[in-house]
């Protein structure tokens, strides 16, 4: 595969709602000169949220990710997530940090409890141990006490944990602009900072007179 130079960074998707964060992390990664390489791995329940929420179903897998980002992707590779072989799964292998986008609770529970019994956990469980970064996107709402203590063991693990809340203080004016910007804030997370990221430069407190 070409665009061997740059940050190599991992996508994991799970099921959890949020297909579009998945498309637009995908999407500007291809986009990003200072990224060489983009492995892809997405669970089974990944999939079908991708088919669910997007519409989007590829007949021949290695297709996805330009089905995706709308060009033709040649530095992301989509892995199978069955294939706990793949390069990934192993330290030794070049990855600058990962990124699960959207991370379910049950992916996070997997990640918590080092169970790494797919592709997508492994390199997450990979992260952790060799001190990479590793970014977990949770959706999930209300949060139980399951949910909270294993946020905070992937924390003392190392991992960012970063839930898909977004921010308004920028004034979004439609859905697009909500998930760019907080896809922006996890790309900076993975060292990739992006110039159209809105950066709050302070502002007059909101006091009003009686």
């Amino acid at each position: 595969m070409a665009h061997t130079e740059g940050k190599v960074i991992t996508v994991g998707v799970t099921g959890a709602s949020g297909a579009i964060y998945a498309q637009t992390i995908l999407r500007l990664l291809d986009a990003d000169a200072r990224v060489g390489r983009v492995y892809f791995v997405a669970s089974d329940v990944g999939l079908r949220l991708i088919a669910t929420e997007l519409g989007i179903v590829a007949q021949e897998p290695k297709k996805l990710p330009g089905l995706l980002t709308g060009t033709a992707a040649k530095k992301i590779e989509l892995l199978p997530n069955r294939d706990v072989g793949a390069a990934i799964a192993s330290g030794s292998a070049r990855v600058d940090a990962m990124a699960v986008i959207p991370c379910s609770a049950g992916a996070l529970g997997a990640i918590a409890s080092g169970t790494s019994d797919d592709l997508l956990t492994r390199a997450a469980d990979v992260c952790l141990k060799e001190r990479r970064t590793l970014v977990l996107c949770l959706r999930e709402t209300p949060l139980n006490r399951i949910h909270l203590e294993n946020m905070l063991r992937v924390h003392d693990a190392g991992a960012v944990v970063m839930p898909a809340m977004p921010a308004f203080y920028y004034g979004p004016k439609q859905i697009g602009d909500i998930v760019e910007q907080f896809v922006y804030r996890v790309l900076a997370q993975l060292g990739l900072p992006q110039a159209e990221q809105y950066r709050w430069q302070g502002g007059a407190r909101g006091d009003k007179k009686a």
